[in-house]
């Protein structure tokens, strides 16, 4: 590994883990959180292989090129889903909301797909805090639904890697930065005419209708069939 201060050696790999295409959710996570092992507690149990070699990659104090191909391999694997439950940590801290911030006020996750939203910044957020279960979705907190991510790599990662708390706490701590909610809503109309609402429950009472002679003709059916067999 290249020399150079331990504050070097301990960006290294997570410089490289965040300049690779389809990382570029992910934040720095500051050295300091990463090696205060009360901040690791638990996942130990979530990383069963190579737990400690993996956070020595993470760190930069492993040198891959003296271990055997197919348990760096594996190593590398680890390291990256260790990095990704860490980072799940982290940005749930003050530095970490921030850092994210910094990537929603620049909207590098993307803007909402939904015309009505005009453009609005994206949030990455999990469905699930349990990893391997669902994969990364992007929240708009202006019409407050979620989408997938447009790019297939992005759509593979973890949700667990970001967590579902992640948006909701940004914007409790962040309140300022909350967009006005749009009452606008998209309205048929047929020849520049909106289509009423009596329209509508005329359809639904036709349906409730159609449905009910249905059931009224099937019990006929079954009366006159039964009346003929005895």
């Amino acid at each position: 590994m290249s020399s150079g201060s331990e504050s070097e050696y301990s960006k290294y790999w997570i410089d490289w883990f965040l300049d690779t295409k389809g990382n570029e959710y992910f934040c720095e996570v500051d050295e300091e959180f990463i090696m205060d092992r009360f901040n690791l507690t638990g996942l130990s149990a979530e990383v069963p292989n190579y737990f400690a070699e993996a956070l020595d990659l993470i760190t930069d104090n492993l040198d891959l090129e003296e271990i055997d191909e197919k348990v760096r391999e594996q190593l590398e694997k680890s390291a990256r889903h260790l990095f990704g439950l860490i980072h799940a940590r982290f940005v749930l801290t003050s530095r970490g909301l921030m850092k994210m911030l910094d990537k929603y006020k620049r909207a590098e996750f993307g803007r909402c797909p939904r015309v009505l939203c005009n453009m609005q910044a994206l949030l990455p957020v999990g469905l699930s805090d349990i990893p391997m279960t669902k994969t990364v979705k992007l929240y708009c907190p202006k019409c407050e639904d979620i989408y997938n991510p447009k790019s297939t790599r992005h759509a593979a990662i973890d949700g667990a890697y970001f967590g579902t708390s992640l948006p909701h706490m940004l914007f409790q701590v962040h309140s300022n930065h909350i967009p006005i909610k749009t009452t606008e809503r998209y309205e048929p109309r047929i020849f520049g005419f909106r289509i009423h609402e009596i329209a509508e429950q005329h359809r639904w009472q036709d349906q409730v209708r159609e449905e009910f002679e249905a059931k009224r003709r099937d019990r006929q059916q079954q009366y006159e069939s039964s009346t003929t067999i005895s």
